[in-house]
């Protein structure tokens, strides 16, 4: 039976703040098989936890991450922001997915690589953005399990699949429907999708043969790709 992958955005975010160490491991208890979680550099080059480019949303503070050393957002968040290697230590054996947002450059993209290296994690670590971040990814680690986000219907160029190399094409779960999933997997690439919330969402994507899921509500997947093992 197709048992597709449950990934846990940001954690487990409707329980506890996104991109914090109590999420991973909240979401990893309600039956995620892998966290999906945000990586930028703080001043001093320090890979941290944080989607967004200042800790206003999350943590009150307008103060952009770039202008931050890691001591200090520690200090503003009460601890609260955990670095990529504390969060590497606290989900264990658990698969983690990193996405790289706001476009990073060959050198930011290098450090958070390394790091993972440092932790002796590459195995149970792979990486999602956009192309330009994934090309940059392929060049810092030619080892490295990338699923090459797209965000429209047009297929990527064969050039640029052959550069990344990417094991999964990972789309917008509203852009998918039965073609687009048969021309993925014809291409042999398994099929990411980001983040249905809903059960019937999560239905249809399931029906379709997709192979990943990503979502704020990962113990509702869960219980939905229970339910169906349990009928065989």
């Amino acid at each position: 039976m197709h048992t597709v992958t449950a990934v846990a955005h940001r954690g487990d975010p409707y329980r506890v703040r996104e991109n914090t160490i109590d999420s991973l491991r909240s979401a990893l208890q309600q039956g995620a098989d892998a966290v999906e979680i945000d990586v930028r550099l703080s001043r001093d080059g320090v890979p941290v936890l944080l989607h967004d480019e200042t800790l206003k949303r999350l943590w009150e503070v307008d103060r952009p991450l770039r202008t931050l050393s890691a001591d200090g957002v520690s200090r503003l968040t009460a601890g609260g922001v955990p670095t990529l290697e504390a969060a590497l230590a606290a989900t264990g054996d658990g698969r983690v997915m990193i996405d790289l947002p706001g476009g990073p450059d060959a050198r930011v993209v290098r450090r958070i690589v390394d790091v993972v290296r440092s932790c002796r994690a590459e195995e149970r670590v792979y990486y999602c953005a956009g192309a330009p971040a994934m090309l940059a990814v392929r060049a810092a680690d030619p080892a490295a399990e990338i699923a090459l986000t797209w965000t429209t219907l047009a297929p990527p160029r064969p050039a640029l699949l052959d550069a990344v190399r990417p094991r999964w094409l990972n789309y917008r779960f509203t852009l998918v429907d039965r073609d687009l999933a048969a021309r993925v997997h014809h291409g042999g690439h398994l099929l990411s999708v980001w983040t249905p919330d809903t059960r019937r969402s999560m239905r249809r994507l399931l029906d379709l043969g997709v192979d990943s899921i990503t979502t704020n509500r990962v113990d509702t997947l869960s219980a939905l790709r229970e339910g169906r093992a349990d009928r065989g």
